[in-house]
């Protein structure tokens, strides 16, 4: 996809309906308050030797790149949004609301637009080491924990 497609996708988040309960379905969760959606993804590294994964890194960082500065162009810089207290509070047993729970258990950080009464965000998600990086982008009005 390009970026174009990508900001559109964010775009038609933005104009969509939050549901009632939360909803995970192919790349997409969603539920009260936010939307998250994979928008570009990497091969996985279940067999990799390490080439592929240089490779892979170079490609989701360039696209996530332009879609910050296309994010950045439209609404103005970006808070990068640290997402570490966040992982260790959960882990610590406090209940991190959503989106925020989601997103600490994939990343280290996030940037971060406000668009209205919405926060725009986007960041590269990895579950685990072998799996492939998920450029992400998401919607939501549940303001940062």
């Amino acid at each position: 996809m390009t970026t174009a497609a990508h900001l559109d996708t964010i775009e038609r988040l933005r104009a969509r309906e939050f549901p009632a309960e939360p909803v995970w379905s192919g790349g997409r969760s969603s539920g009260p308050g936010y939307h998250l959606v994979q928008v570009a993804r990497t091969e996985g590294f279940w067999e990799d030797d390490g080439s592929r994964r240089i490779e892979a890194i170079d490609q989701i960082n360039a696209e996530y790149g332009a879609l910050t500065q296309a994010l950045t162009d439209r609404w103005g810089e970006a808070q990068v949004f640290s997402l570490v207290s966040l992982l260790e509070r959960g882990l610590d047993g406090e209940e991190i609301p959503e989106p925020w729970d989601e997103m600490s258990n994939t990343t280290d950080h996030v940037h971060l637009w406000r668009a209205g009464e919405r926060w725009l965000v986007a960041y590269v998600a990895q579950r685990d080491s072998e799996d492939p990086y998920l450029l992400m982008a998401g919607v939501t009005v549940i303001d940062p924990a």
